[in-house]
């Protein structure tokens, strides 16, 4: 194995075990908003993936480009589907028309 793979594995361990940890460190009130912001960091290792895989030179990076847009096109829309479903929560259902009554008086 060459230096420079080397490298790049132990820092791809070294982020995903950061990662792992701040995520569950993170109160479960904030894992919705946390994901929201978060959608727009994965769009961009979409983005990131993608060119990646199209400077591909060799097999490996061509396997390891195809996976990272895999993962990141299911985290992003996954993401999404999420969000859509928190904010469906707090939309407020039509209210219904009251019937008004009429009161008649009489004279």
């Amino acid at each position: 194995m060459d230096q420079q793979l080397l490298l790049e594995i132990i820092i791809f361990v070294l982020a995903a075990v950061i990662g792992f940890e701040l995520i569950s460190r993170v109160p479960s009130l904030l894992h919705t908003p946390l994901m929201s912001a978060t959608n727009a960091i994965h769009g961009i290792i979409l983005v990131g993936a993608l060119l990646v895989l199209g400077a591909s030179e060799s097999l490996l990076t061509t396997v390891l480009g195809m996976i990272a847009v895999i993962f990141a096109t299911i985290n992003v829309v996954g993401g999404f589907v999420v969000t859509n479903r928190m904010l469906e929560m707090f939309k407020r259902e039509p209210q219904k028309k009251r019937r008004v009554r009429r009161v008649r008086r009489r004279v």
